[in-house]
């Protein structure tokens, strides 16, 4: 089930899921891959709400596995943009572990996910501006230029010693 709410030209998605047996290792535990399958399917989302527009991933950040999903566990991904760049939009992800019988819940997994909206020709489009209204969503938008420069400068495509915001965060001026 997924739940869109779409606010201050943002995009919230709530998507659920039960883990079955086909979703599961020998060790009765969610498959990675299948989780980012999931994680992708829920941040694409909100990436197209956002924009209008199609997307495709760009990057996915360092996701962690904090806690075993297991078989019979409801699954609770929420995804949302923290910012968008000229054609780019950062999506953050957290997942959470529910055991229905027990009504344990705990958090699993973390990551940011990027995308590029794009025409039927794969060009690049751009996006709307991302306009944060809390404190959280503020420190998730300013967070957003680091992470964007530290994706730039892993992929090649920006020289370190360009990256101000980063050098910012070691540096005193």
């Amino acid at each position: 089930m997924i739940v869109e709410n779409k606010f201050a030209k943002e995009s919230f998605t709530i998507m659920n899921e039960l883990v079955l047996p086909n979703d599961t290792n020998t060790l009765n535990n969610l498959m990675g891959g299948r989780l980012l399958h999931w994680m992708d399917i829920a941040a694409a989302i909100s990436a197209q709400k956002h924009c209008n527009r199609i997307v495709v991933t760009a990057s996915v950040d360092n996701v962690s596995f904090r806690n075993p999903i297991k078989l019979g566990d409801v699954i609770t991904i929420e995804a949302k943009v923290t910012r968008a760049f000229n054609t780019s939009m950062e999506v953050r992800l957290e997942v959470w572990a529910e055991n229905i019988p027990t009504g344990e819940r705990k958090k699993s997994n973390e990551a940011y996910y990027t995308f590029v909206a794009i025409n039927q020709s794969d060009e690049t489009l751009k996006v709307p501006e991302a306009v944060p209204e809390s404190e959280e969503e503020l420190e998730l938008y300013a967070g957003a230029l680091r992470r964007r420069q530290l994706r730039l400068v892993l992929g090649g495509k920006m020289q370190a010693k360009d990256a101000t915001e980063l050098k910012a965060l070691f540096l005193k001026v």
